[in-house]
């Protein structure tokens, strides 16, 4: 880009400066990136090996690109970013609805300004987020809303309807020499799919019966559920022809990228009162709860189980421990397995069931969640390691234990049950009270969970015995 920036037509050819097209500036970008070694998804996580290089072929290759994905899998987040690969700033002729190159206009009003004026013509700048436009795609899209429509106040101030003049332009026009998304395309009615086949091959536009001429500059991108997509055809054969990339992507294969995704999707307040400390297996509880949903055969597999399920069931968590330490006047927010019944209404939100009797959904949770919790268990512990603490239940030992209980009342437990303490040290809890706390009732219910130890609730309180 020149030092200074041009202020006319004729300054930006003094200085040099080359405008490319749009599938041109994102390659030359893209390749820049890849030679730093440089991250082009920025914040999205476990798609390195699949998404991302599929992604940079697209690219490389100046393809349209469709992404086929299940909710929640980052799709329109990684559309958005795809801006980053765009120049900082790019001139165009000013006041011009579609954003034209100074060199090479296409509107109509631009070419009689440059046909005027020439090279004295004034030229502005636009950012890359001026670049990216989007629309989500319903069935009451029209073609006037992506591609335009004649102006019946132009046809009143004695244009004629043949003139391009008289063009109200639509979106896509106006993200000319940008990056245009539709989200969830099948959802456009057949009608207006057959609209979109000039604007991606022939790169004009045809509105009212007549046609107008328009080199469109456009990168277009789009998204859709796979379901919809290739199985109900409910997307004609030409547009999906015309698409280069088909780009599925998917739910995070490992458990260490979908927490990254959970902490720093999770919503964070500056609580300055409050200290909040999240024990690894918290976390990894969590996220197991998810990845069970998405294996299990009462969850609606074909509605998918969102990552957004394992962001809301952990701010769910951490609310409930915060309660609990407000409640009782801790400044440690720590949570426990006994605040995880606060996930169910936030998870049976986020999931679809299959046919289950009215009332059963809670039931259906419960499991997952006790499913989870000794998954994380048995990856901490082995069971016969523990049979120290088992012995003395038996012979007659009972705790009792709750989401309102003080965390100081926990370590008169550790120091009751001989063995304990040693167990909760393999958890590195440190000195804070309320981790310790935490990782006691862990261990707690992974032995009962393993069948080691017996469990009564009553009145929101858990007693564990032999």
């Amino acid at each position: 880009m020149a030092k200074a920036k041009a202020k006319t037509i004729g300054d930006l050819r003094d200085s040099g400066y080359q405008v490319t097209s749009i599938k041109e500036e994102m390659r030359r970008n893209l390749i820049e990136r890849i030679q730093k070694k440089q991250d082009i998804l920025p914040g999205i996580f476990g798609y390195e090996d699949s998404v991302v290089p599929q992604l940079e072929n697209a690219i490389l290759s100046g393809q349209d690109i469709i992404f086929l994905g299940e909710r929640g899998q980052a799709k329109s987040r990684i559309i958005r970013s795809l801006v980053n690969l765009l120049d900082e700033e790019v001139p165009y002729i000013s006041d011009c609805e579609i954003w034209d190159n100074p060199y090479a206009p296409v509107c109509r009003a631009c070419r009689d300004k440059v046909d005027d004026k020439d090279d004295k013509v004034e030229i502005s700048w636009m950012t890359r987020d001026q670049r990216y436009g989007e629309k989500l795609a319903t069935p009451d899209n029209t073609i006037a809303d992506l591609i335009g429509e004649v102006d019946p106040i132009k046809i009143a101030e004695g244009r004629y309807l043949s003139d391009e003049l008289t063009i109200h332009y639509g979106l896509i026009p106006r993200t000319n020499r940008g990056i245009f998304c539709i989200n969830e395309l099948p959802d456009l009615a057949e009608r207006i799919q057959v609209g979109l086949l000039n604007i991606m091959e022939e790169r004009d536009v045809q509105i009212r019966g007549y046609r107008v001429r328009l080199e469109l500059d456009v990168f277009l991108v789009a998204s859709a559920n796979p379901e919809d997509y290739t199985n109900r055809g409910r997307i004609i054969t030409p547009l999906r022809d015309r698409f280069g990339a088909q780009i599925r992507t998917h739910y995070p294969k490992s458990a260490v990228h979908e927490i990254s995704i959970m902490d720093q999707e999770s919503t964070q307040f500056a609580d300055d009162d409050y200290t909040v400390t999240v024990p690894d297996y918290m976390k990894e509880i969590v996220v197991e709860i998810t990845r069970l949903a998405r294996r299990s055969p009462d969850v609606n597999q074909r509605s998918g189980v969102s990552v957004r399920a394992s962001i809301a069931d952990y701010e769910s968590l951490l609310a409930n421990a915060l309660r609990r330490a407000i409640r009782i006047g801790e400044k440690e927010v720590v949570p426990r397995v006994s605040d995880l019944p606060y996930v169910v209404p936030t998870l049976t939100g986020k999931v679809e069931f299959e046919t289950v009797e009215e009332g059963k959904e809670e039931q259906i949770v419960d499991k997952l969640i006790q499913g989870a919790v000794v998954a994380v268990f048995n990856r901490h512990f082995n069971v016969v390691d523990l049979e120290e603490i088992v012995t003395q239940f038996k012979a007659g030992i009972s705790v009792e234990v709750s989401d309102t209980l003080a965390s100081k009342e926990y370590v008169k437990i550790v120091k009751q049950v001989e063995g304990l303490d040693a167990a909760v040290a393999k958890l590195d809890p440190g000195e804070n009270l309320a981790v310790i706390a935490s990782a006691v009732e862990f261990l707690l219910e992974g032995l009962h969970l393993n069948k080691r130890l017996n469990k009564d609730m009553s009145a929101g309180k858990a007693q564990y015995r032999g």
